[in-house]
């Protein structure tokens, strides 16, 4: 057992199992991740106490991450599946396959990713979660129960969990669905599936100081007087997209991860205004880039050519 105050600097006298080994599944510990608390508390619970924990918040909050790094830290084997609409009742459950044993092809039983994981010290993610087909949500349903068991009905075998089996989900919505058109191809969620799902955490995004602080761990180069100034100001940039996101002036923003991106892109171009636009404003609806353009002119004290002014200008 490890502390979580000393492990994670997180004011708790939570204490949570931990592996002394890193296995082949273990992912790899990133020193520039940082830590949202409540979100961590809440993934921590899901490892000590068995909990199901769902992680839901917007598009590069780094959900999937958190967990992974939180497992990182308990040398906790992880492994990620897509609920994309191409995965299949089969993929999950296992399917008969033909197979060659002393030269001769015979049909044999193979797990599918489920009872593989369920069988083995493994904190299992379902990315995107609101995005599986409906056929596909019921397989899950029956091991979000605590003691759930599982039952492969082609083998007429019940699998029990292994003590160690931990179930995690990562969703932009909440089982609601593609509201406001931001995440085509989301389903709204079966309720009884949501309601087994013992911990809800919400991920947003972080404090200005500490993205900038994760773009300059990112981009090494900006880590100086100037490039503070320049990654801040690229921050105020993504924090205008989301004000203006939420109050609905814009049908997409920018995210944590387009911001690394952008500064990415700024050392290629040497040019913060083609960077920024190769990086995020060409996304954006037409209609919707002089505003954008505008958010940039607000932080950077420079026009674009999408800004109505510079148009504006243009035509005198």
């Amino acid at each position: 057992m490890v502390s979580v105050r000393t492990l994670f600097g997180i004011d708790s006298d939570l204490k949570v199992p931990a592996f002394r080994e890193r296995g082949a599944h273990v992912p790899d510990i990133d020193d520039a991740y940082r830590f949202n608390a409540d979100v961590t508390l809440a993934i921590l619970a899901g490892f000590a106490w068995n909990r199901r924990v769902m992680v839901q918040g917007l598009h590069g909050t780094g959900k999937s991450t958190h967990i992974e790094q939180v497992a990182a830290r308990l040398n906790w084997p992880c492994i990620r599946v897509n609920l994309d609409g191409h995965i299949s009742r089969l993929d999950l459950v296992g399917k008969d396959t033909i197979v060659l044993r002393d030269g001769k092809q015979i049909t044999e039983f193979q797990e599918g990713i489920v009872p593989w994981a369920l069988q083995r010290s493994m904190a299992l993610i379902f990315d995107e979660y609101d995005a599986g087909r409906p056929d596909v949500m019921f397989v899950i349903q029956r091991i979000l129960e605590r003691d759930g068991k599982f039952t492969l009905l082609d083998q007429n075998r019940v699998i029990h969990a292994h003590p160690h089996f931990r179930l995690f989900a990562t969703s932009n919505t909440i089982g609601l669905g593609n509201l406001n058109g931001l995440y085509h191809g989301t389903q709204a969620l079966n309720h009884a599936q949501i309601d087994r799902w013992n911990i809800v955490a919400s991920l947003n995004y972080l404090e200005p100081d500490e993205e900038v602080a994760i773009v300059q761990a990112r981009v090494p180069a900006y880590a100086d007087e100037k490039g503070t100034r320049l990654v801040a100001a690229m921050v105020a940039v993504a924090d205008l997209t989301r004000k203006g996101f939420a109050v609905g002036d814009l049908s997409c923003l920018m995210s944590p991860r387009t911001v690394i991106t952008w500064a990415e892109n700024c050392q290629i171009f040497s040019d913060t205004a083609l960077a920024f636009r190769l990086s995020f404003l060409n996304k954006c609806e037409e209609a919707e880039r002089a505003i954008v353009a505008e958010y940039f002119q607000r932080c950077f004290d420079d026009e674009l050519i999408e800004s109505h002014l510079h148009q504006i200008k243009n035509t005198m």
